[in-house]
């Protein structure tokens, strides 16, 4: 079985591509180390993500799951603006560039190298 990911494509449709061999022992050890800020996150009371619309209404206890978890969270707790509730973000998107520029660089890519979200 090939792993697969969802992506959001521009068109904002979902959809399913197949997951590069190569990148599946990086983002295993990646979402292990993710899924351990986590615990330590629920441990000090937070934990839990934005749920759009009425998903966290109609899953109450969605939001702390570890399905529901970003991928790349920020290094940082921080107030939701929408709820004030303290929680982790996603990764900014300036942080994810500059990964990617310095990526492209150390493998000696001197063309111009962009993420796009």
């Amino acid at each position: 079985m090939v792993p697969k990911v969802g992506v959001l494509d521009e068109g904002q449709k979902d959809r399913v591509v197949p997951l590069p061999k190569r990148v599946n022992a990086k983002l295993s050890t990646h979402l292990k180390k993710v899924k351990k800020i986590h615990k330590e996150d629920l441990s000090k009371g937070f934990g839990e993500v934005y749920l759009p619309n009425a998903l966290g209404k109609k899953y109450p206890n969605a939001a702390k799951e570890w399905i529901w978890q970003y991928v790349f969270p920020s290094g940082r707790l921080s107030v939701d603006s929408r709820t004030g509730a303290t929680r982790r973000h996603h990764i900014h998107e300036s942080s994810l560039q500059k990964s990617v520029k310095n990526a492209a660089q150390s493998a000696k890519i001197y063309k111009k190298s962009i993420a796009i979200p």
